[in-house]
């Protein structure tokens, strides 16, 4: 444990515009033909937002704002692999490259990241576009390539690791929606608004500042070490701030006692981060946070709300998120070390000693842990 906390030196990122027509180490498949694949940095592609909002594929977390959080946060590279044609997306693997003396040099698509499936239209070959993306990698010394998504185009390779996935559908409109709610998740809305829990949506700095508090006091409870602050000063700079994103908190008494963050980009939502003091859990401030967050979303015109990956074995949370009419699906993980040339499986693992040490942790400790070591795990 003190062997990593050591200071770390964030690493800046490079401004990169195009490569094109990279070698080919050696074939997954078979390939029919060469693609012009450029890799971009999306932060300084001109109009790259408007790019991905003509593709049917795309979600939040290909968005240029997601792409500058992770470099300014955290001193990754952005490396997105892009097949453009007539000006317009044809196929996108976007990368982080993340390079750390602590645990080697890769590149992950996307870091923090529940899932980020590669855009595919009209028929471009993936198989040539991801040798692209290992002959990168191998020429630049990456230990393994991570995809978190991708199941439609490695069907025959075996995931590292697999999560599930929660859709609630928001066409159909806020009626239709709370009567297709499991009637212990109607009860618990109820409570919370008989017990007098107030739900509000901000996009002030002060709010950020807010669920950072909470989140603190939730991450400590689960055993893990809280985000670094900055992460959420660069959330609000770049999604909330610009109207990609929201802070949803709940007060009893003007007391914030939780609170949830939405990120928003086209017609689609994703519920990324939730936090509570856990003296209050009896009140059910998080379902009515979740309830008016899916009432805003469905008055805005919003089509659909995710509710993030959750871990195959945290059957609460998987209640919870089933609790509310979603649709649940697999979202599989996908490593491949350039070492021995494979795709490799993994072992999911999320609760060790650890969770006892950092439970018992003041939280002004866990908050430097997490400054500290965040970056080097991605």
């Amino acid at each position: 444990m003190l062997a990593l906390l050591y200071p770390i030196v964030n690493a800046g990122f490079n401004s990169i515009t195009q490569v094109t027509h990279f070698p080919i180490p050696y074939t997954l498949h078979p390939i029919p033909s060469k693609m012009d694949i450029q890799i971009i940095n999306p932060i300084t592609h001109p109009g790259w937002d408007d790019l991905l909002l003509s593709c049917p594929g795309c979600s939040f977390f290909h968005s240029s704002s997601w792409a500058r959080v992770l470099a300014e946060s955290y001193g990754y590279t952005p490396l997105y692999f892009t097949v453009l044609e007539k000006g317009k997306l044809q196929a996108l693997v976007p990368i982080m490259e993340v390079n750390s003396f602590l645990t080697g040099k890769r590149g992950v698509s996307l870091p923090f990241t529940d899932y980020c499936d590669p855009i595919n239209l009209n028929g471009a070959p993936f198989p040539e576009l991801l040798n692209c993306i290992i002959g990168h990698g191998q020429q630049h010394g990456w230990k393994y390539l991570e995809l978190r998504g991708g199941q439609d185009f490695l069907r025959l390779d075996p995931p590292s690791s697999s999560y599930l996935g929660h859709t609630v559908d928001l066409i159909k409109g806020e009626g239709k929606i709370f009567s297709g709610l499991r009637d212990s998740t109607k009860r618990n809305i109820k409570k919370a608004v008989k017990e007098g829990v107030e739900v509000k949506i901000h996009h002030s700095f002060e709010s950020v500042k807010e669920f950072y508090r909470l989140n603190c006091l939730t991450r400590k409870e689960h055993g893990l070490p809280p985000q670094p602050f900055i992460f959420f000063k660069k959330i609000h700079d770049y999604i909330i701030s610009n109207n990609l994103g929201m802070v949803v908190l709940a007060s009893l008494n003007q007391k914030n006692i939780a609170g949830a963050i939405y990120f928003h980009f086209s017609e689609k939502a994703v519920y990324k981060y939730g936090a509570s003091d856990k003296k209050y859990q009896h009140l059910r401030a998080n379902n009515l946070i979740m309830w008016e967050a899916i009432k805003w979303y469905s008055q805005n015109g919003f089509k659909s709300l995710c509710f993030g990956r959750t871990e195959p074995d945290n059957q609460g949370l998987i209640q919870f998120k089933s609790g509310w009419g979603t649709t649940e699906y697999k979202i599989h993980y996908y490593r491949y070390d350039l070492r021995t040339e494979a795709f490799v499986p993994g072992h999911l693992k999320t609760t060790g000693f650890h969770n006892r040490i950092f439970k018992n942790t003041p939280v002004r400790i866990l908050n430097r842990i997490g400054g500290l070591l965040y970056r080097h795990f991605a």
